[in-house]
């Protein structure tokens, strides 16, 4: 067999798997979220935090929950890496630098998992259990959370009541996160991850030293670092790594858990707010967005041309051979239009045409399907724009899901849509106009540049995933990225609480014969369209200057 049909044949296998899981899942989780029963273990949590899950939160109550919440987590994990040397389990790793504590508190927190460390020469098992591994759970439920309130919105008239925050974090964690994830984990062990809590031990010599390696939780951290699109690896070499990522088998498996409830979140969606078809359009969106760009990158990768590559067969630097071009792609393109931020191969050493395919899965706003939560909200604040500019097109208010799009509603999403490329453009300029940050780049030229360009994109985006050819764990990087990981997070938010609780506001209203159809797929085609061309319009430049630069010289 070719290496292009095994790659189809992995690619068709991950889609029947994920439309097998799609209708159990998106079900279950429009359950969770509208159910008024709470079980043992979450009244304990309850009871323990002093919340009432019982009482309805408007946006600004909401959001303060969100943000005391997730301000919390930051203090709490950046204490505990500070501490680590006197902690037990430290295996021997001095407490984190302040800088470095900063940014991967802020970087879990945000469901980013930007590493400027090799975890297995910085990390004992403490933190990376009982904080990393935590925050991989708590990050991804409040971003469906959020998700959740915003589909509310939608779905509830002549109320601004959005439900409670505490007990849809709560809910998501025990009822969804954690039974997958313990799933999850068994299915990893049995492929080959490790799972334990031993000690650093010799392996070996290696280039004529000693080779040492440590164990860990890998297996259980694993699992919920791809489910909840987390993406910070055990080990600095994340999913390429053996005893995270051991087999093409577990690679599948990885990329599936990735994908599943992003995906399974649009028929959530059209649960919640009573149309099927609704939930269908969006992800038919997601769907289009995803199949061509995972084409996209297996056809550069796998044509590019050269007697080296054409002897391999591709593109093969900085990719596992137990993975090949096949399983590399879709494995990039899935952490790149998702939050997920792991790798499986050097981003870096991919061609300048399939490096910029990764970049910009990232500057769409990872919303095909997204991160867990983020994909959603991001993908509906798009449908929201798609609406408006239908509506000036034919003349008529723009509605979408029966809430008239006024003036309020499109300068929320307006907002929404700003923030990231304001991060990203911004920051990319000021580090390459100083002399200090240009000195981390390990290439000059066009590549060099996408090098920063990739980091900032990865931060604001709340991706983690790196070219890995910039030398980040620096004062300036882990304080700038970290800023562009909080902002990139936690600013789009506030909007998206904002507009939901405008729209539970409304009354609704009654659909006509001028009503735009958004159940149907020319307006899917139309969501598409307009998410590319509004990315293009911002990212073009930039993108000239580096990966299309690149790929054109190459």
């Amino acid at each position: 067999m070719s290496p292009q049909a095994a790659g189809l044949l992995q690619l068709t296998a991950l889609i029947a798997a994920l439309a097998l899981a799609y209708r159990p899942l998106g079900d279950h989780m429009a359950r969770v979220y509208s159910s008024e029963k709470h079980y043992a273990p979450e009244k304990w949590i309850y009871k323990v935090i002093g919340a009432n899950p019982a009482a309805e939160m408007r946006w600004p109550a909401y959001l303060r929950g969100v943000l005391a919440f997730s301000a919390v987590s930051v203090l709490f994990l950046y204490l505990l890496q500070r501490m680590q040397g006197s902690l037990p389990g430290s295996l021997g790793f001095s407490s984190i630098d302040p800088d470095q504590a900063f940014n991967t508190a802020a970087s879990f927190v945000a469901n980013t998992n930007w590493q400027s460390y090799s975890g297995e020469q910085a990390m004992g098992h403490v933190v990376q259990t009982g904080g990393l591994a935590v925050q991989n759970f708590l990050s991804a439920a409040v971003g469906m959370a959020v998700a959740v309130a915003l589909v509310r919105g939608f779905a509830r008239s002549r109320t601004g009541e959005l439900g409670n925050f505490w007990a849809d974090l709560v809910r998501g964690t025990v009822r969804i996160l954690l039974p997958i994830s313990v799933i999850g984990a068994l299915v990893l062990v049995a492929c080959g991850a490790i799972q334990n809590f031993s000690g650093i031990h010799q392996v070996g010599q290696f280039m004529g030293g000693t080779q040492e390696w440590n164990g860990g939780a890998v297996a259980s951290q694993e699992a919920i670092k791809e489910l909840g699109t987390n993406g910070g690896g055990y080990f600095n070499a994340n999913s390429a790594h053996p005893f995270e990522n051991p087999n093409p088998l577990s690679n599948l498996f990885e990329i599936f858990l990735i994908l599943l409830i992003p995906f399974a979140l649009t028929r959530t969606f059209g649960r919640m707010v009573g149309s099927l078809k609704q939930g269908y359009a969006i992800l038919g969106a997601m769907a289009v967005i995803w199949i061509g760009f995972t084409a996209l990158m297996m056809w550069t990768e796998f044509a590019h041309r050269g007697p080296a590559f054409e002897i391999a067969g591709g593109a093969m630097e900085g990719k596992e051979t137990r993975f090949g071009i096949a399983g590399s792609s879709i494995f990039a393109v899935a952490t790149t239009l998702t939050s997920t931020g792991a790798v499986n191969s050097f981003h870096s050493s991919y061609t300048g045409f399939g490096g910029g395919i990764t970049m910009l899965g990232m500057q769409l706003g990872e919303i095909a399907p997204g991160g867990v939560g983020s994909g959603l909200y991001g993908m509906l604040i798009m449908a929201v724009i798609a609406v408006f500019i239908a509506g000036l097109m034919v003349g008529r208010t723009p509605e979408y899901l029966g809430k008239k799009i006024g003036t309020r509603q499109i300068k929320l999403a307006a907002c929404y849509i700003l923030v990231t490329p304001v991060l990203v453009l911004g920051f990319t300029a000021v580090a390459m106009a100083l002399p200090t940050p240009a000195d981390s780049m390990t290439n000059s030229g066009a590549h060099g540049f996408s090098e920063i360009l990739y980091a900032y994109t990865s931060g604001a985006n709340n991706n983690g995933s790196a070219f890995a050819g910039l030398g980040a764990d620096t004062q300036w990087f882990n304080t700038t990225i970290g800023i562009a990981m909080l902002l990139g997070r936690f600013v789009p938010m506030v909007f998206v609480l904002a507009l939901a609780g405008s729209l539970a506001e409304q009354k609704p209203v009654p659909e006509t014969a001028g009503t735009l159809r958004t159940d149907k797929p020319l307006y899917a085609g139309l969501l598409v369209g307009t998410i590319l061309i509004i990315t293009g319009l911002t990212y073009f430049p930039a993108l000239a200057l580096g990966p299309l630069a690149e790929g054109l010289a190459s």
